[in-house]
């Protein structure tokens, strides 16, 4: 069993990522081979919404970029998990063309439904609800099974590497990926 954890923040090993590889370690533990994929430093632009993947029935897309790379990651897996930091009281637009174009691509053949997964969002001071819930609106949107846990996947830090410090966003990630991972193999049974 196979976890993808991406994070979405343009800095590399920030709190977002952090976080991501917490759930990572804890999938580990559970026995899912997990990895944290970073978006900081690759290019990714977002959906045109041209309809050339549809129109030519590919897993492609006419935009050529690290896309692909992380498309093919994404399918390959059983659990996916997304995650952004809050700038502007949203997603980063580094996770938002990522999965606009994901979806858009795997829709047509639904190649994410009944995957698991859900979303994590770390903010300063707000916004981690209404991120965490723009992030969620994917995995339902793609007829994800998304777990819960003992809250939202949500975090509070400023400076890096302090959202380590917040043990009740470490608690809740951990049950988290607990559940992810026993979701997942209640589904491979």
């Amino acid at each position: 069993m196979k976890a993808l954890a991406i994070s979405g923040s343009p800095r590399k090993q920030g709190n977002t990522e952090l976080l991501l590889n917490r759930c990572c370690e804890t999938l580990s533990a559970q026995g899912v081979e997990a990895e944290t994929v970073s978006l900081a430093g690759l290019s990714i632009k977002g959906c045109t919404g041209c309809g050339w993947c549809r129109e030519n029935n590919v897993l492609d897309c006419v935009i050529k970029d690290d896309f692909q790379l992380l498309f093919q990651k994404m399918l390959e897996v059983d659990i996916l998990v997304t995650g952004s930091p809050v700038y502007f009281g949203s997603a980063t637009p580094e996770i938002m063309a990522l999965l606009d174009r994901a979806g858009f691509v795997a829709r047509s053949q639904n190649l994410f439904s009944r995957k698991v997964g859900g979303p994590v969002a770390v903010a300063r001071r707000a916004g981690e609800n209404f991120t965490y819930a723009q992030l969620l609106y994917w995995f339902t949107i793609n007829d994800m099974i998304v777990p819960g846990s003992t809250y939202w996947n949500v975090g509070k830090a400023k400076a890096k590497g302090e959202i380590l410090e917040d043990q009740e966003a470490l608690s809740t990630i951990d049950r988290f990926a607990e559940n992810l991972a026993w979701v997942a193999k209640q589904l491979k049974k």
